[in-house]
């Protein structure tokens, strides 16, 4: 096998040390919500930014737990799907 094909799977992308689709994820709520809160509450931007870091620490420390834990939401989101069944079953089956 291809070494890259190999670091691929046991290297999974990482963005500050933390998987990268929970980093993005934690980054697009909390920066937009801190930029609201300054801009209509006048509150102070430190306690976001402790938040924020603090976030991040939390999904590092899953992320070393589970290292393909990006994978494993996006896998999540595509077998989430309501399929009806063609015959009557209990459960999801994956009939069109």
């Amino acid at each position: 096998m291809r070494d890259m094909i190999l670091k691929a799977v046991a290297q999974p992308p990482k963005l500050f040390w933390g998987p990268v689709l929970p980093t993005a994820i934690n980054a697009g709520i909390q920066v937009p919500m801190m930029f609201m809160a300054v801009g209509i509450a006048d509150v102070n931007p430190l306690l976001f930014v402790i938040s924020i870091v603090s976030c991040h620490l939390a999904i590092v420390a899953a992320g070393v737990r589970e290292p393909h834990l990006s994978t494993m939401i996006q896998a999540f989101g595509q077998t989430n799907k309501v399929s009806k069944n063609l015959y009557q079953e209990r459960g999801n089956k994956f009939e069109p």
